[in-house]
C-alpha cells in the first residue's frame, strides 16, 4: 500500500505538470484503485488483530477519513483534468487543474502518515492533529476564494456556529495542558467540525441579502483571522506533545486569547449584518411582547363569540321587570374589550422599557431581565385565561347551564388578573410615563365594568333566592314549624339523630376547609413562575 501510495503521489504530481498526457491519466486512476483496495485489506487486518478495542477504533475512523478525503480530492483532480484538456498554458483552468493535483498529494501524504500512526499508537494523537491541521488548511483556501456560496444562511446562523470555534479552543488548551493522546485525538476531531461549519456559516452569511460590502469585507477577514490564529493554537499544541514544558504550555492562554478576540470580531461583524429591523426571537422580552400580542388576540377572539351570544328566550312572568341576562352578557362584552385594550396597553409599556434602555440593553442583567420578562408573561397569559373562562361562563349563563356564582367567581379572577398585570409591567417601568398612565386608566375601566358585572349577576342571585324562599314559605304556609323536622321521642332514638345531624354537619365542615386549601394550592401552583416582587405584591 505504502508503494501504491508513492506511486500515487508521483502520478498526481506529473499529471499537474503536463496534463494533456491521457496515458498519465489512465496510471492514476490505477495507483488510486490499488491504494483503495490496499487500504480495505489493512482495515480487516486492524479488525482482525485487534477486535474491539477502542485503539483500533480510532485507527479505523482516522482512515476512513483520509480515504474520503483522498475520493474528493481524486474526483476534483478528474473534474479539473477534463477541463483543462486541449486549453493553453495560461488557462485559469490550468491553475486549478494544478491546485487539485497539489490537494491529491497533501490529502495521500495525510494517508501515509495516517497508516505510519497505526504502526506507533504514540504518535497517534499527533498525526490526527496533523491531518487536521491539513484538513483545516484546505478548507480555509476554499473560504478565501472568489466563489460565491449556493446558498446563504442568516447571520444568527454564524453567530450559532462561533461557539463551537469556543468550545474547540477550550479543548485544544486542555489537550495541551494534558498531553494526553485522547485528548488530542477528540481535539483533532472537533476542530475539523467546528472551523469547517464556521467557514462555511460566515462565508453564506456574509453574502446575506442588503449585506454592504463593507461588513462582508470585514466579516470574511474575521473569518480568515480565526481560522488562522485557531490553526497557529493547534500547531502549537504539537510542539508542546514533542517537548511539554511548563513555558510552552503557559503560552496556550496567548493563543486561546487571539482565537477569543477574532470570535468576537466576528460576531459584531456578524450582528452588523442584522441591520436595525431585525429581533432576536429568544430575547426574554421579545417573547414578552409576543405573549402581550397573542393574549390581546385571544380576548378579541372571545368578544367576538360574545358579540354572537343572545340571551335565552323564557316566558315571561307577571313579577318580572329586569332583564338581568341582558345587563350580564353587555357587561361580559365590555370587559372583554376593556382587557384587550389593556393588554395592548402593557405591549405597549413593555416596548417603552426596551426603548428607554431598562430591559434587554444591559448585559449584567440579562437574567434579572429574564425573570422580568417571565413574570410578565405569566400576568399576560393569566389575564387571557381568565377572560377566556369569563366568557364561557358568561355563554353559559345566559343559556341557563351554569349558575351566576360561578360567573361572579370568573369575574374576581378577571380583576386578580388585570391587578397582577399591572403589578408586572410597574416593576421596572418608570410611574410618570405616559404608558403607565394609560395602563392605569385602563386597569381602572377594566375594574369598574367587573362591579357591573358582579352587580348584575349578583342581583341575580339575590332575586333567584327570593323567589326560592317565597315559594318555599307558600308551600310550609299553613303548617307547624315543628312538622319541618320529625324528632324521635324515644330517648334512643333522639341520641341517634343528634348523632347523625352532627355527622352531617361536620361533613360540611370538611368539605368547606378542603374546597379552601385546594383554591390555595390552586394560587400557589399560578404564582410560582413570577418574579419574587411580583409575589410579594400578590401577597
Amino acid at each position: 500500500m505504502l508503494e501504491s501510495s508513492s506511486y500515487l503521489i508521483r502520478t498526481a504530481r506529473s499529471l499537474a505538470i503536463n496534463p494533456k498526457d491521457p496515458p498519465t491519466w489512465s496510471v492514476l486512476a490505477g495507483h488510486s484503485h490499488t491504494v483503495s483496495d490496499s487500504i480495505k485489506s489493512l482495515i480487516t487486518s486492524i479488525r482482525d488483530k485487534a477486535p474491539g478495542q477502542r485503539e483500533c477504533d480510532y485507527s479505523i475512523d482516522g482512515i476512513n477519513r483520509c480515504i474520503r478525503d483522498i475520493e474528493q480530492a481524486l474526483s476534483d483532480l478528474i473534474g479539473a483534468t477534463k477541463g483543462a484538456a486541449s486549453k493553453p498554458a495560461d488557462d485559469p483552468s490550468m491553475y486549478q487543474l494544478k491546485g487539485a493535483a497539489k490537494v491529491m498529494v497533501t490529502n495521500v501524504t495525510s494517508l501515509l502518515k495516517t497508516v505510519k500512526a497505526v504502526e506507533d499508537e504514540a504518535t497517534r494523537g499527533t498525526r490526527a492533529l496533523e491531518a487536521t491541521i491539513e484538513y483545516i488548511k484546505q478548507e480555509l483556501t476554499v473560504f478565501q476564494s472568489k466563489d460565491i456560496p449556493e446558498k446563504t444562511s442568516s447571520p444568527e446562523e454564524s453567530i450559532r456556529m462561533t461557539k463551537g470555534i469556543t468550545m474547540a479552543t477550550a479543548k485544544a488548551v486542555a489537550a495541551g495542558n494534558s498531553c494526553r493522546q485522547e485528548d488530542v485525538i477528540a481535539t483533532a476531531n472537533l476542530s475539523r467540525k467546528a472551523v469547517s461549519d464556521m467557514l462555511i456559516a460566515c462565508k453564506q452569511a456574509s453574502f446575506y441579502p442588503d449585506v454592504s460590502e463593507e461588513v462582508r469585507t470585514r466579516a470574511l477577514r474575521y473569518g480568515t483571522e480565526c481560522t488562522l490564529g485557531y490553526l497557529d493554537l493547534l500547531e502549537h499544541v504539537l510542539v508542546i506533545l514533542q517537548k511539554p514544558t511548563p513555558e510552552l504550555k503557559h503560552q496556550l492562554a496567548a493563543f486561546s486569547k487571539r482565537v477569543a478576540g477574532a470570535v468576537t470580531e466576528l460576531i459584531q461583524a456578524a450582528e452588523a449584518m442584522k441591520g436595525t429591523e431585525w429581533v432576536d426571537p429568544e430575547d426574554p422580552t421579545v417573547i414578552a411582547e409576543t405573549e402581550l400580542l397573542g393574549a390581546a388576540a385571544s380576548i378579541e377572539a372571545a368578544a367576538k363569540k360574545l358579540e354572537q351570544l343572545k340571551p335565552r328566550a323564557k316566558p315571561k312572568q307577571a313579577d318580572e321587570t329586569l332583564d338581568f341576562e341582558e345587563q350580564i352578557l353587555e357587561a361580559a362584552k365590555s370587559i372583554a374589550a376593556a382587557t384587550s385594550a389593556l393588554v395592548k396597553s402593557a405591549s405597549a409599556a413593555q416596548r417603552e422599557l426596551v426603548a428607554q434602555g431598562k430591559v434587554g440593553s444591559i448585559p449584567a442583567n440579562a437574567a434579572d431581565d429574564g425573570q422580568w420578562s417571565q413574570g410578565l408573561i405569566s400576568a399576560a397569559r393569566m389575564v387571557a385565561a381568565a377572560t377566556s373562562s369569563l366568557c364561557e361562563a358568561a355563554n353559559a349563563s345566559v343559556q341557563g347551564h351554569a349558575s351566576e356564582e360561578k360567573l361572579i367567581s370568573s369575574a374576581k379572577q378577571v380583576a386578580a388578573s388585570t391587578a397582577q398585570l399591572l403589578v408586572a409591567c410597574k416593576v421596572k417601568a418608570d410611574q410618570d410615563s405616559e404608558a403607565m398612565k394609560r395602563l392605569q386608566v385602563m386597569v381602572t375601566d377594566a375594574g369598574g365594568k367587573i362591579l357591573l358585572l358582579e352587580r348584575a349577576a349578583g342581583n341575580a342571585v339575590k332575586r333567584a333566592s327570593d323567589n326560592l324562599v317565597r315559594a318555599a314559605q307558600k308551600a310550609a304556609f299553613g303548617k307547624a314549624d315543628d312538622d319541618d323536622v320529625v324528632v324521635k321521642t324515644k330517648f334512643v332514638g333522639g341520641i341517634a339523630q343528634i348523632i347523625a345531624a352532627q355527622e352531617e354537619m361536620l361533613k360540611k365542615e370538611r368539605e368547606l376547609e378542603e374546597a379552601r386549601k385546594k383554591l390555595a394550592q390552586i394560587r400557589q401552583q399560578q404564582y410560582k413562575f413570577l418574579p419574587t416582587e411580583l409575589r410579594e405584591d400578590e401577597g
